[in-house]
């Protein structure tokens, strides 16, 4: 496979990715869009940092692409939707900058409270100017976080050990858990009214883009000092400077910016109680140490054993998880595509249940992997990453379970489909052993198979003589039977026989096999 880095990257991650047998790697920065345009299709794999403006022209052109890896938090550089409708997964490093970030937010923190680059560009300027600069201690002052993940957590660790009183908004994490980490839980508008501080942690969305604007600074405390490190749009910046000529706001850092670099016009600059950083929150070598590494073996988990880690668009699924899940994410895949050759026409909805000791995992992975298998018998262009999206668009959509109890077997995986277009058909699957999927149950008929290889699965009705007739079919086709398997409900007076022969399945021979006397349906499968 071939893998593009397209940005700076810290060596020790590139010397991990060029040791590993089987991979080409490429180091080429500073590529213009076109000339990106113009290579992107001879690669698997494209890492990057902020610099590459990964857009959906990119991704079309990107024809073999199977993942992006950002070395670094931020992918607002990346059009996941195109992504994910090609099957791309894209995935971060959200762990390798998360100290240094918090840091970077800390050290500006006190910077701005007392005055550290004003007062260096005094005394550079030769003068001596204490009363100007006097300070506020940061003891006892109330720090608002914005965005209690990852890095508002590490952020509100620190300041407590700095005495600092700590509340917490999230747009997602529940008050207890808030509660937990230490920080007093707050609604959005009691942190904007109560705090001294106030810094944000949260990414760059829809919902947060302009978080903090007019309305926000006009309930906060007359003199609060507010800091981004996160993503530049949170805050707008218009309404911020106009909040600083107002003394609303007393002082201000910003490591990030709506627009970067920020241009030389831009009123924030103008302010000599507005610290600035040029996008510094990452910057120290041990985090670009970190990324790399984080990037280098997360690329590398995917594309050789299937590891999910850090994806946006794929659920995480860790290594010791990935292995113990990996025989049913296959067995999920040969029950897919087994229903997506029986399903009805215009399927609305795939029931999916894990039962037994498989129901202590979570079902996406089995979802999306059954979903694959079931949509690629008529669209091979579907893959884990789009699956969803595909069925999505179809108005096919999903419902997992999980169940403790499962008669019969340790582990089973239910997959069934309903739509207006035919009658509801259930698979049941386990496997046995380590690895071996095996199909124990298809709609009311009880057998045990493998799913495998060219198949042939035929109705008949239970009378003698049906099952000779379908040996001699398959006989005279030129067909060698490599598995055999029956199973009956007595009660219908029917059969059901799952065949695996060697040779290719013509169409004669289906032909053949539904003129027989008794046969009821004859389905090809490929498996």
């Amino acid at each position: 496979m071939n893998i593009l880095i397209s940005d700076n990257l810290a060596q020790t991650g590139i010397e991990i990715l060029k040791a590993t047998e089987g991979f080409q790697v490429e180091v080429a920065t500073e590529l213009t869009n076109a000339e990106l345009l113009s290579i992107i299709g001879e690669y698997d794999a494209l890492v990057i940092r902020g610099a590459t403006k990964v857009t959906r022209d990119v991704i079309e052109a990107a024809q073999r692409l199977k993942v992006i890896g950002r070395a670094g938090i931020g992918l607002d550089n990346v059009d996941i939707d195109a992504a994910t409708e090609r099957g791309v997964a894209v995935m971060n490093t959200p762990e390798g900058n998360t100290i240094t970030t918090a840091e970077h937010t800390l050290s500006l923190l006190l910077a701005v409270s007392r005055h550290i680059a004003q007062a260096t560009a005094s005394l550079k300027a030769l003068k001596w100017e204490k009363k100007k600069f006097r300070g506020t201690e940061i003891q006892n002052k109330i720090l608002g976080i914005i965005g209690v993940g990852r890095i508002g957590r590490i952020v509100a660790d620190k300041a407590l050990a700095m005495k600092m009183r700590v509340v917490g908004y999230d747009l997602f994490i529940a008050e207890a858990t808030i509660r937990k980490l230490g920080l007093e839980p707050v609604s959005m508008d009691e942190l904007l009214g109560m705090s001294d501080y106030i810094t944000v942690h949260t990414t760059l969305t829809s919902k947060t883009r302009n978080l903090i604007n007019r309305d926000s600074f006009a309930k906060m405390k007359d003199g609060v000092i507010v800091i981004n490190c996160a993503r530049g749009g949170i805050i707008n910046e218009a309404d911020l400077a106009a909040a600083l000529e107002s003394g609303k706001v007393a002082a201000a850092a910003l490591d990030v910016y709506e627009q970067e670099p920020p241009p030389k016009d831009h009123p924030l600059l103008k302010f000599d109680n507005m610290i600035c950083t040029p996008h510094l929150g990452a910057s120290t070598s041990e985090a670009q140490e970190n990324v790399a590494v984080a990037v280098a073996e997360q690329i590398l988990g995917y594309l050789l054993r299937g590891e999910v880690k850090n994806a946006v668009n794929l659920p995480s699924i860790a290594g010791e998880e990935a292995t113990k899940i990996r025989p049913y994410r296959n067995l999920a895949e040969k029950l897919g595509a087994l229903l997506g050759h029986l399903a009805p026409e215009r399927p609305e909805r795939m029931i999916i249940t894990l039962k037994g000791e498989m129901s202590k995992f979570s079902p996406r992975p089995i979802t999306q992997s059954a979903m694959t298998a079931f949509l690629s018998v008529g669209n091979p262009e579907v893959n884990m990453v789009n699956s969803l999206v595909v069925a999505e668009s179809m108005g096919l959509g999903f419902t997992e379970n999980q169940e403790s109890a499962c008669q019969d077997f340790t582990n089973a995986i239910t997959i069934a489909i309903e739509g207006a277009g035919g009658p509801r058909r259930v698979v049941m699957g386990t496997v046995f052993g380590k690895r071996e999927p095996r199909l124990v149950m298809l709609d009311s008929f009880r057998l045990d198979s493998y799913l495998e290889g060219n198949m042939v699965l035929i109705y008949n009705h239970d009378l003698p003589g049906t099952f000779g007739r379908i040996g001699t079919c398959l006989g005279k086709n030129g067909c060698h039977i490599t598995m055999w398997k029956a199973g009956q409900v007595p009660e219908f007076k029917q059969n059901i026989l799952l065949i695996q022969v060697e040779e290719e399945l013509t169409d004669r021979l289906i032909s053949d096999l539904e003129e027989i006397e008794n046969v009821i349906s004859v389905t090809r499968l490929v498996l």
